[in-house]
């Protein structure tokens, strides 16, 4: 962060150089990058802030196709099928936005935000910007069902912050983005949602949200709704921090009469100025694993990943870490003919993203 005359200036991102071998029959290992880079821009106007957002990312080039192999990972397409035990890369515009906040009075202020891409008041904070996720390089399977509308085509959010408390209201392009990653693809402001959060203290925010998503996969007929809840906790300790999010969705598609939900609790903590330890436990209900069958059913998953990093290099510029994970899993039986009784998967990476005084 830095200042250059009346703005405010910042720059954040992360780089991880990963091989990913995923386990059992179905399981692929692969090189592959996860990264992306945001910049912020913060300037008072009038008696408000404007905060200019943007964030890129280069993952279609740096994914193996069809993308990250993720076992039980489904949603969006490649080359106009379902993408099925693989995650999608992420849009080189991932967001392009602006927040103008507004102060009414000492506790209240209204906001407005929004953008060609930008991320609707739907879902918690999106897995890429977590604390509690910051050292993991793979999406949660939960994604689809809880925080997928980070990157959408068109997003005009108001509300009110009103001293702890914050509610907000969205319309936006509720289609999640094509296959063509290096595009902006704008439709009709054809979704809608609402988000109620709270920071009761310091290091506690909650936050409950409900939305209706037209049409917004590409290869399946009718809208969704969208529930989703989490708690995040985030606290300093020694020489380090503790982060933890549980989240929980719940996606009612028009055309089944079951909803599928997702449960996540995941958590990282630093110690000792230069080591991770992270975790990531999940029960997600699929019912993409099998789209050519003739009549869907749904999948309840658990998928349990621990990992750690320690940093080479910790300075003001840089951190650079070398991490690995693993991950078990629990699935049904009668998934054990395609995915193996036992399968285990595991990423070995390294981390690198600007210093904390960069």
């Amino acid at each position: 962060m830095k200042s250059v005359g009346n703005w405010q200036l910042m720059l954040h991102g992360v780089v991880f150089l990963t091989y990913d071998q995923q386990g059992g029959p179905r399981g692929v290992g692969k090189a592959e990058s996860v990264n992306y880079v945001m910049t912020m821009e913060q300037h008072r106007i009038g008696r408000g802030t404007l905060l200019l957002r943007q964030m890129f990312s280069a993952e279609s080039l740096t994914a193996p196709h069809p993308g990250f192999p993720e076992l039980f990972q489904t949603g969006e397409t490649y080359h106009g099928e379902p993408l099925v035990d693989h995650q999608h890369p992420h849009n080189v515009f991932a967001e392009l936005a602006a927040l103008y906040t507004l102060p009414i009075n000492g506790k209240v202020s209204w906001l407005l935000y929004g953008g060609p891409s930008a991320e609707p008041a739907l879902g918690p904070v999106t897995y890429i910007h977590r604390a509690s996720a910051s050292e993991d390089p793979a999406a949660p399977l939960s994604h689809h069902l809880q925080d997928s509308t980070h990157t959408s085509f068109g997003v005009v959010t108001t509300g009110f912050i009103v001293d702890r408390f914050k509610l907000e209201a969205s319309a936006f392009n509720g289609h999640e983005p094509g296959e063509e990653r290096w595009t902006i693809q704008p439709a009709a402001l054809d979704s809608w949602s609402v988000r109620g959060s709270v920071a009761p203290t310091r290091n506690w925010t909650a936050q409950y949200s409900s939305g209706h998503l037209v049409k917004p996969e590409a290869d399946e007929p009718g809208n969704q709704g969208r529930q989703t809840a989490s708690v995040a906790y985030n606290r300093p300790v020694h020489d380090g921090a503790w982060a933890s999010t549980f989240a929980w969705g719940r996606v009612q598609k028009e055309f089944e009469t079951f909803p599928l939900n997702g449960y996540l609790l995941e958590s990282t903590v630093s110690f000792l100025q230069r080591n991770y330890a992270y975790t990531r436990m999940e029960l997600v209900d699929k019912d993409e694993l099998f789209p050519n069958a003739t009549q869907r059913a749904s999948y309840r998953i658990g998928a349990y990943t621990f990992g750690g990093v320690r940093d080479l290099l910790h300075n003001h510029e840089w951190q650079l870490g070398l991490g690995a994970d693993v991950t078990f899993y629990s699935k049904p039986s009668v998934l054990n003919p395609v995915y193996g009784t036992d399968p285990v998967s595991f990423h070995v990476f390294l981390r690198v993203r600007p210093g904390l005084g960069g």
